[in-house]
């Protein structure tokens, strides 16, 4: 049909072209009187009307090549790949108006490769919580069915329920920390970065564990200076802080030793964390920061393995980063930079 359309079209314009040309004959010939002069004009006349059409022609004929290099351009484009015939250093109109379609594919091909991305998260992110959640709900569960079903002594029924609640603290604290982790990933939560001062942070840090650390016979020792400001979230620091603590408390034998020490430097202030544990191999150094991740050596310890991944997580987002250095049997070290 479009091509019927552009036959007619041709012929209108031959026609229009005709008629015109014919009248300008008449007009010519009724009112120049000298033949020479009539032959002249006419002639200049068939001229210009074949110069307009063969103009029309060609002006035609780039249109149709322009709206052909575009419908090939756009063609590529929802195949998913970049247009042959494109040539980006070109001053013309087509490089130009295919350079705005390729910033507009590349735009939405980030918004589809930022979907998938956050689709994937949240699969992962419900895998591991069905999985970490099975093991205390299925404890719950078998404790409760032995309570309803067995007539135990007042004895064995106050120990499974203490063992109950253990179970059911675990679950919740397991759920606060799939709750912070997936807040860090999908950034659903704000940071408020501003220069403070690193005393009152690390105190929230220590108070956290305090209790536990006495009554392990830990001890404990700080060396921060009232003065010593870093950029950062007093609350969010004081939890990645808090998380490293609590990994020095659990892993560190009855009457060791964890020291906390503060260092400004050019660019960053250091926070050291360092204990007298059973230390980390050389090896598992990245492996400590991954979520749910645990070795061997620990696995009879509680926890589930999300607490270093939730500290790394909040100081990289605050522009800082978490080093760790260690001798298995003598102790680690966890350091924090923060941007002073």
């Amino acid at each position: 049909m479009g091509q019927k359309m552009d036959r007619a079209v041709r012929r209108g314009v031959i026609m229009t072209g005709s008629v015109l040309f014919g009248g300008f004959v008449y007009v010519v010939w009724g009112w120049v009187p000298r033949a020479d002069i009539r032959l002249m004009l006419i002639g200049l006349c068939g001229g210009l009307c074949l110069l307009g059409l063969f103009w029309g022609l060609w002006q035609r004929r780039q249109l149709c090549g322009f709206a052909d290099e575009l419908c090939r351009t756009l063609d590529d484009l929802i195949a998913g790949r970049k247009p042959e015939e494109y040539l980006p250093y070109e001053d013309t109109l087509t490089a130009r108006i295919q350079g705005k379609f390729l910033q507009y594919y590349d735009l939405m091909s980030e918004g589809r490769r930022q979907s998938r991305q956050d689709k994937q998260v949240i699969q992962e992110l419900v895998s591991d919580i069905s999985h970490q959640v099975k093991t205390p709900i299925a404890n719950l569960q078998m404790f409760m069915g032995i309570l309803q079903s067995h007539d135990l002594s007042r004895e064995k029924r106050a120990e499974f329920l203490d063992t109950m609640i253990g179970q059911t603290n675990k679950l919740d604290f397991l759920m606060q920390s799939l709750i912070k982790m997936s807040r860090l990933e999908t950034g659903t939560f704000a940071l408020h970065v501003e220069r403070t001062s690193l005393y009152d942070t690390i105190a929230q840090a220590v108070n956290g564990i305090w209790a536990r650390a006495e009554a392990k016979g830990l001890r404990l020792s700080v060396e921060c200076d009232n003065d010593i400001t870093a950029r950062h979230d007093v609350k969010w620091t004081a939890e990645a802080l808090g998380n490293i603590l609590d990994n020095a408390v659990k892993y560190t034998q009855a009457g060791g030793s964890i020291r906390i020490s503060v260092r400004p430097w050019q660019f960053y202030t250091r926070v050291d964390i360092e204990d007298t544990g059973i230390g980390i191999p050389e090896e598992q150094y990245h492996e400590v920061f991954k979520r749910f991740w645990r070795s061997e050596e620990t696995a009879a310890q509680e926890g589930v393995g999300l607490g270093l991944y939730l500290a790394q997580e909040i100081v990289t987002r605050q522009r800082g980063y978490v080093s760790v250095k260690s001798v298995v049997g003598e102790g680690t070290t966890f350091s924090v930079y923060l941007l002073t």
